[in-house]
């Protein structure tokens, strides 16, 4: 198979490539944009894999006028800038040991080394500068044409190397496999063997991968897969995976883009900020979004205390609850309210201070949020 895109032609790609071919090394495409290529999805992160030593391709981009920088050096990365675009040039590597969280991995000069120790059989697909695809396993292109996600040889082994493939496992499945073709068995069984080994994960990986996760097209199967292998209850201890496909469906329904932190708060999962790692900002979302599945507040009334995304993920959460589309009004009014902005202040009172004041100006803008946002300014301070 041979691959045409216009990224492999960008010029800066082609003076990376130019850089290592001409001074006698290996350069070739791996992983995540050969695979998309062939996918037909977009390509976005551009790897090359070289039998160069890190130090020569930090050499050989300076002598050629590019910017080298060592950002991951001592693991044989190095991400060249050429023609703004950064490309991670990485050397052939094979593991020497791992101990399920990280690899001490020595420098290689065969393709088939650095197969080898890549998780899944598409991810472990290579391509020559003209497009000419490689694949040292045998497995990996057959598999990508099928949608078929599979672990490089034995799923135990691989699994034991990085106990973060458990999750990465999912995570794919819910991005590139084919729904119809369902998930490995041999893969499932060697997942639930392996539980263990997840809680050694930090909180900032797993958090890391289950963002992307739910942030996919529908991670609905790939979630209640999770829950099924036992994956969900060790990561987001008190889970539930039943309202994510009713939510799913929703945003479908009503052309809603994919939000990862609505669909976190479909999870119902306690302290689940904390077991992610959750920025500040992301943990705020998450605690209004929760809070206001059950409250008691409008549609008008979401979209003006939590904003126009917030409001309208809110809706759709109580809609997912009772497993019916929000009447259209309601979208409309979360549009209002996150459109409207209370016309009293303070100084519109100046007979009122402290305690009474707050009460009166809570009480006027109640009245005003009941309204539908209509009264004026006048019409609340009569």
């Amino acid at each position: 198979m041979k691959l045409s895109a216009g990224w492999m032609r960008h010029p800066g790609t082609r003076a990376v490539m130019d850089m290592l071919a001409g001074s006698g090394h290996r350069a070739l495409f791996v992983g995540g944009c050969v695979r998309n290529e062939i996918l037909g999805r977009p390509v976005a992160d551009l790897d090359i894999a070289t039998d160069a030593p890190p130090e020569t391709v930090q050499a050989l981009a300076e002598a050629s006028g590019l910017k080298a920088v060592g950002t991951g050096i001592e693991h044989g990365t190095v991400t060249v800038v050429a023609e703004g675009r950064p490309h991670e040039v990485t050397t052939f590597r094979r593991d020497v040991e791992t101990d399920g969280r990280r690899a001490v991995v020595a420098f290689s000069t065969r393709i088939e080394d650095d197969a080898m120790r890549r998780d899944f059989t598409m991810n472990a697909l290579y391509a020559e500068a003209d497009g000419t695809v490689l694949d040292p396993t045998g497995e990996g292109l057959r598999d990508a044409k099928a949608r078929r996600l599979r672990f490089i040889g034995r799923a135990e082994d691989r699994i034991r190397e990085d106990y973060l493939r458990t999750l990465r496992y999912f995570r794919f499945h819910a991005w590139y496999a084919d729904p119809a073709t369902g998930f490995d068995p041999v893969a499932l069984a060697a997942i639930s063997s392996l539980l263990g080994g997840l809680e050694t994960l930090s909180a900032e990986r797993v958090g890391h991968e289950m963002r992307r996760l739910l942030a996919a097209p529908d991670p609905a199967p790939a979630v209640a897969t999770m829950a099924q292998a036992g994956v969900l209850r060790v990561v987001l201890p008190g889970a539930s995976a039943e309202l994510l496909p009713v939510l799913v469906h929703l945003e479908g329904t009503l052309d809603v883009p994919p939000d990862w932190t609505r669909r976190l708060a479909a999870l119902s999962a306690p302290d689940a900020a904390e077991r992610l790692r959750l920025a500040r900002a992301e943990a705020r979302d998450l605690a209004l979004l929760e809070a206001a599945m059950t409250g008691a507040a409008g549609p008008g009334e979401l979209g003006y205390r939590l904003g126009r995304d917030l409001g309208r993920s809110a809706l759709l959460l109580r809609a997912a609850a009772l497993a019916s589309p929000p009447p259209p009004e309601d979208l409309v009014a979360v549009e209002t309210g996150a459109d409207a902005t209370f016309p009293v202040r303070a100084a519109d009172l100046p007979d009122l201070s402290g305690p009474e004041l707050g009460q009166r100006l809570k009480l006027l803008e109640a009245r005003w949020i009941a309204s539908g946002f209509t009264l004026s300014r006048s019409d609340l301070l009569t």
